[in-house]
């Protein structure tokens, strides 16, 4: 277990700077650890790279593909495929060969917005969300095609974020109606909602942990239910560093270790 005197101090390292509107979504490279992308509000990617030195260089600016702002950005599994999700209604698939991104496919589908994508761990399906209040679920087929299996309805206001569980074909999707719906696969290929966790999204300033039983019983073996520190950012201009803790039942929680007050006030 961490304890908050592991954590250490955090100290700000690098300013990236390049895009000329507001930053979106950031995502580490899975297997290229040294890369980073960003998307943005200027409707560009920027692909940055880290030096031997640990200083950070934008290497790449993927554009003239979206035409309004890029929501959201994931790298495939295997680190040569990453998805930016637009608010022009479409998700584009990029790859990288030899340093040099191309966007080889444009998923269209959504009537407006798309706020979020995400890859599952196989990488062999993409999942994206939006305004239109459904998650569409997308293929990857041979020789980079890409077709929509699924699309899943029930929210009742706009998916905010879609998110896969890390090593199993579940998918979670949060939305504005204060719900988040956990979508599985049956025996006969079909998509359907397994469980709703009501009431999981209202602006009441915390944060909650969901879990199953069998994830509770395999702690008292070693295993660490929830990992070591969560990472929460909120308009509050703070980013805050929970980590978990053993209390003296011996029970799982998570105490606040770190709270990193925002150098720049976001210009709203």
């Amino acid at each position: 277990m961490n304890s908050v005197e592991e954590v250490g101090e955090m100290k700000h390292l690098q300013t990236l700077e390049g895009h000329t509107d507001r930053v979106w979504g950031l995502a580490w490279n899975p297997t290229f650890t040294n890369l980073l992308a960003s998307c943005s509000g200027d409707k560009t990617v920027r692909i940055w790279e880290q030096s031997f030195s640990g200083s950070f260089d934008c290497k790449a600016v993927l554009e003239e593909t979206h035409t309004r702002t890029i929501r959201s950005c994931a790298w495939a599994p295997s680190g040569k495929m990453l998805a930016t999700a637009s608010f022009d209604a479409t998700t584009a698939i990029w790859e990288n060969v030899g340093g040099d991104f191309e966007c080889i496919s444009t998923l269209e589908g959504h009537e407006n917005e798309v706020k979020s994508v995400s890859w599952n761990a196989a990488g062999s399906l993409i999942a994206t969300c939006g305004r239109d209040k459904s998650v569409w679920i997308w293929e990857v087929e041979l020789g980079n095609e890409f077709e929509c299996v699924s699309v899943l309805q029930g929210h009742t206001q706009d998916v905010k974020m879609v998110q896969w569980h890390p090593s199993m074909d579940v998918l979670f999707s949060c939305s504005y109606d204060n719900s988040i719906k956990v979508w599985a696969e049956d025996g006969d290929d079909d998509w359907h909602c397994v469980q709703t966790l009501n009431e999981a999204n209202n602006d009441d300033l915390t944060i909650k942990l969901w879990g199953t039983e069998s994830l509770h019983a395999q702690s008292g073996d070693g295993f660490e239910p929830w990992g070591g520190v969560i990472a929460s950012g909120a308009a509050d201009n703070a980013i805050r560093l929970f980590v978990v803790n053993d209390d003296d039942d011996g029970l799982v929680c998570y105490t606040l270790s770190v709270s990193l007050l925002r150098r720049y006030k976001l210009k709203l």
